[in-house]
């Protein structure tokens, strides 16, 4: 099936999703922490909630697909299709109050990422692509997303979740980087790849991340025009350090010195 045919389901997906999620944010709820001690990593009720409702729509329609996702693990993941699932990307900026987090639906064929979806329920935007186009939907109405030219990392705005998440010295090849680009910003997390894909940002570098939290992103930066890898230039479906940028020679730039 091609992936353009599981779009109007990515949309319920969506929404199960939000209607989860919505009731949940900007409320007085309750945060557990999953990191080890000394770390923070919350998941909430609404976390959990949102991926449940998600699960059950996916097996009720498509029984046979796998699906890996934040809260609950990894089911048939070896299936020829398989969902990756974020219910809330960004849990620290959704117990702070702050918009900035969203919905991550991906879905691999084979392996491959093929079909992918930001939603921000509460402000009513969706960022979704099939890695050849990549289009926005939301209260400004809809169009195609596509990134902007950036031919020198001099002229770059730069997104980073935070430093803090990064080691020494992934903090220091970071900074090679930062301290090359026009504009530096911290925050964000899955919206500053959509920004990237919108024209706006330029660049996004990050350490740590899982499956479930790049794989819906490529099909969208890619459909757009970007790219997105690890920093060794290499396929970035199974997360760890991510560079996404929208103009190749910018991207290029940013490897080097990650990598002098």
């Amino acid at each position: 099936m091609p992936a353009v045919e599981f779009a109007s389901f990515v949309d319920e997906l969506a929404t199960v999703a939000g209607d989860a999620i919505k009731p949940f944010f900007r409320t007085a709820l309750g945060v557990e922490n999953k990191a080890h001690p000394g770390g923070f990593d919350p998941v909430t009720a609404a976390d959990r909630a949102a991926e449940t409702a998600m699960r059950a729509l996916i097996k009720k329609n498509f029984p046979g697909h796998g699906i890996i996702g934040e809260e609950f693990g990894d089911e048939r993941a070896d299936a020829a299709y398989v969902w990756a699932l974020d219910p809330i990307d960004g849990t620290k900026s959704f117990i702070c109050g702050m918009p900035a987090w969203g919905t991550l639906i991906g879905l691999l064929k084979d392996g491959m990422p093929v079909y992918g979806m930001m939603c921000q329920p509460f402000i009513g935007e969706r960022f979704f692509g099939d890695g050849r186009r990549a289009r926005y939907r939301g209260p400004a109405g809809e169009r195609r997303l596509e990134v902007r030219g950036c031919a020198n990392v001099a002229d770059a705005v730069l997104f980073t979740t935070s430093p803090l998440l990064m080691s020494d010295d992934e903090r220091k090849r970071f900074e090679r980087v930062e301290r090359q680009v026009r504009l530096s910003r911290y925050g964000g997390d899955c919206y500053a790849y959509c920004m990237v894909a919108a024209g706006f940002v330029d660049l996004v570098i990050e350490c740590g991340l899982h499956a479930h939290d790049v794989v819906p992103l490529i099909p969208i930066i890619e459909g757009a025009g970007g790219l997105v890898t690890n920093w060794a230039g290499e396929p970035a479906l199974k997360g760890g350090r991510i560079v996404a940028a929208g103009d190749r020679r910018v991207h290029a730039q940013a490897l080097a010195l990650l990598n002098a």
